[in-house]
């Protein structure tokens, strides 16, 4: 019964409520943190959901109409008709102009999304069974990020989804993101953004966000990889522009990329 009730709490109460995370009996998405999730969400709630009940209803009214009107008690002489044009016209004009409605607000959503602007910050993501390898070209940055055990989550660590080495992103910024995989292929996808985008061997896709607000925000692979699928969780932690600049002073000590120390280490032999 206390199942049921969050079910439908979770139906009538607002959005708001959901964290940047996944949380017990969410039926919704999470809390947008990006102007391209918020559009998601705007298309989906106002326009999708909309055709979708009123879909439903019309086509459970036909059900139980036919069922009530064509009875055999009722019609115990049936009908041997088999084409009605109307009907055939409608049946296929109404499903056509339904999917454009459907279709132009989702292209310009799909090319906005497509169309990468100016990035203040660019990162390199490439997946590995089972976790994520991270670059900041720009930075002479590398590490990787692997989910923390259950046994060594911390207070307020999410599990499944907290990581040893988060990715660091500035607000209000520009931050374009290429994925590659090494192995198979997996998927980077961070749902508060609104980004997903597969990860495939030999090849380089790039996406982009700006996120809205400073927080910890969480994703997961989201293409079937292999037995550790569900182990390589995502985390983008925001920060003010101070808070970055402090962490990536430290980064490019803690994560320098060891082709560019041994680089240093020839020349001073020399």
């Amino acid at each position: 019964m206390k199942k049921i009730f969050y079910i439908f709490l979770g139906i009538f109460t607002s959005q708001n409520a959901f964290a940047n995370q996944p949380v017990d009996w969410q039926l919704g998405f999470q809390k947008a943190a990006s102007e391209s999730m918020r559009e998601i969400v705007a298309f989906h709630d106002k326009l999708l959901l909309p055709i979708i009940i009123a879909i439903s209803v019309f086509v459970l009214f036909l059900m139980l109409y036919a069922c009530v009107r064509f009875r055999a008690s009722a019609n115990p002489n049936p009908s041997k008709r088999t084409h009605n044009v109307t009907v055939e016209v409608l049946w296929t004009l109404i499903p056509c102009l339904i999917l454009i409605v459907m279709a132009v607000p989702s292209f310009k959503i799909l090319y906005k999304q497509d169309t990468i602007p100016k990035a203040d910050l660019t990162i390199k993501a490439i997946g590995y069974q089972w976790y994520w390898g991270y670059e900041y070209p720009d930075e002479n940055i590398i590490f990787d990020s692997y989910m923390i055990e259950e046994k060594d989550l911390k207070a307020n660590q999410p599990r499944l989804l907290a990581v040893d080495n988060e990715v660091v992103v500035p607000v209000d910024k520009v931050v374009k993101v290429l994925i590659t995989a090494n192995d198979v292929l997996h998927a980077w996808a961070l749902p508060s953004f609104g980004v997903k985008r597969d990860a495939v061997p030999g090849r380089i896709n790039e996406t982009w966000f700006k996120a809205e607000k400073v927080g910890t925000y969480y994703g997961q692979c989201s293409e079937l990889c292999g037995i550790k699928h569900a182990f390589m969780p995502i985390t983008v932690r925001v920060v003010s522009d101070e808070e970055y600049e402090e962490w990536l002073s430290e980064a490019k000590v803690k994560f320098a990329k060891e082709e560019i120390e041994n680089d240093k280490l020839k020349l001073a032999s020399k």
